[in-house]
C-alpha cells in the first residue's frame, strides 16, 4: 500500500473517529499497564497510519504491550474487506443476508420449522405456535439480535391481534425455538449459545479458520455481542482455555457472572460436528468462500442458525486469546495460500 492511499485512510479515520471514546480507551489502558496517556495517544495514531488499527482494535490487540514484528500478524478491517472481496461473490450476499433466503437455500442444516407472515395467515401462526410452544418472531433482514422476540402464546392468545402486531413491526419471520443442549445451558439458560465458526474454501476445500464461542449474559435471551454478550475462542479440541470478554462492561470473566460456570476447562459439546457441518455449509455455494457460520448445538446435535459475509477480524484477535501476542494474519495468508493486501 503507497503512503498516498496510507494517509488517505488516516485521514478518513480521524474524521470518523469518537475522540471521546479514544479517550475511554486511553484511559482503560492507563489503567491495564500503566503507561503514560499521552504516549498511548501518539502510539494509537502512529497504528492508525502505520497498520490501520483503530484505537478500540488497539485495545482489544493489546497493542499497548505488543510491539515490533507482531504488530504486522494482525487482521485488520481493511485485510477482512480485502479478504471478502477476493473470494465472496457480492452477488450471492442475499443468501446470507435475507434470513428467509438463507432458510431455504441451507435447509438441510437447519434442524427447525418456520414460518413466513408475508404469506401465511393468523390461523397459521396459531397452528405453528400450538405445535411449537415457543418461537421467536425476527425481522428476515436485521442482524446482531435487532428486532428478535420470544413468544409462548397459548390458546387464549388473540392471534389475529398477534399477526397484525408482528407484520406492522416487520417481524416476517417466525422460527421454532431451538432447544440447547444441556451443556449449553449450563453456561447460559437466557440465551441459545452459539458458536461461530470461519471457514474458508480455497480450491474446492473448506477449511476451518477458529471458532468462537459466544453466550448471553443472562440479561437477554440473544447472545449477541452488540446485545451484551460475551465471547472466548475455542482451542482445535472444543475446550475452553481463556477467560470472556463483554465488549459492554470491558471486562474479562473466568466465570459466568450469571450462572457462575468456569469456562477455563469447558468442553464444548459436539464441537468436531459443529466444524463438519459448517464445512459441508460451506460447500452449498463455494462462491461464498468466505463466512462465519453461528451454529448451536441441540441435544441431536448442531444446527445452523445463520451465515455472515464479513465475519468479524477482531474478536478472535483479543489479547487474552493469543499469549504469545501473534495475530491471525499469518493463518489466514497460509490457507489461502497468497498474501492478502490491505483494501
Amino acid at each position: 500500500m503507497g503512503l498516498g492511499t496510507k494517509a488517505a485512510i488516516f485521514a478518513r479515520r480521524l474524521r470518523t473517529a469518537s475522540f471521546q471514546r479514544m479517550n475511554q480507551n486511553i484511559q482503560a489502558i492507563h489503567r491495564e499497564t500503566g503507561r503514560n496517556r499521552c504516549a498511548l495517544f501518539l502510539d494509537m495514531l502512529w497504528c492508525t497510519f502505520r497498520y490501520g488499527v483503530g484505537y478500540l482494535d488497539y485495545h482489544v490487540f493489546g497493542f499497548a504491550k505488543n510491539r515490533g514484528a507482531n504488530r504486522k500478524t494482525f487482521m485488520t478491517m481493511n485485510h477482512n474487506v480485502a479478504l471478502a472481496r477476493m473470494v465472496n461473490d457480492s452477488s450471492l450476499y442475499p443468501l446470507l443476508n435475507d434470513k428467509f433466503l438463507f432458510l431455504e437455500k441451507y435447509g438441510a442444516f437447519l434442524g427447525r420449522r418456520w414460518l413466513d407472515l408475508r404469506e401465511a395467515d393468523w390461523e397459521a401462526l396459531r397452528d405453528f405456535c400450538l405445535a411449537h410452544g415457543t418461537v421467536f418472531a425476527k425481522p428476515h433482514a436485521d442482524f446482531g439480535g435487532k428486532g428478535v422476540e420470544k413468544l409462548t402464546p397459548g390458546p387464549e392468545e388473540d392471534f389475529p391481534a398477534l399477526h397484525r402486531r408482528l407484520r406492522e413491526n416487520g417481524q416476517f419471520l417466525v422460527e421454532e425455538a431451538i432447544c440447547q443442549h444441556p451443556e449449553m445451558n449450563r453456561l447460559c439458560p437466557a440465551s441459545v449459545n452459539t458458536i461461530r465458526v470461519v471457514t474458508l474454501v480455497v480450491e474446492g476445500e473448506a477449511r476451518f479458520v477458529y471458532a468462537l464461542l459466544r453466550m448471553g449474559s443472562g440479561q437477554s435471551h440473544v447472545d449477541n455481542i452488540s446485545s451484551g454478550g460475551m465471547y472466548t475462542l475455542i482451542g482445535p479440541e472444543g475446550v475452553l482455555e481463556f477467560p470472556a470478554f463483554c465488549d459492554k462492561t470491558g471486562l474479562y470473566y473466568d466465570r459466568h457472572p450469571a450462572t457462575g460456570t468456569v469456562f477455563a476447562g469447558f468442553r464444548v459439546p459436539c464441537f468436531v460436528q459443529a466444524v463438519e457441518l459448517c464445512r459441508r455449509a460451506a460447500l452449498v455455494e463455494p462462491r461464498l468462500g468466505y463466512i462465519g457460520w453461528d451454529v448451536a448445538v441441540t441435544p441431536d446435535g448442531p444446527v445452523l442458525v445463520e451465515g455472515n459475509n464479513l465475519p468479524g477480524y477482531d474478536m478472535a484477535q483479543n489479547a487474552k486469546f493469543h499469549p504469545d501476542g501473534r495475530g491471525l494474519l499469518p493463518t489466514f495468508e497460509a490457507l489461502l495460500g497468497r498474501p492478502i493486501p490491505r483494501a
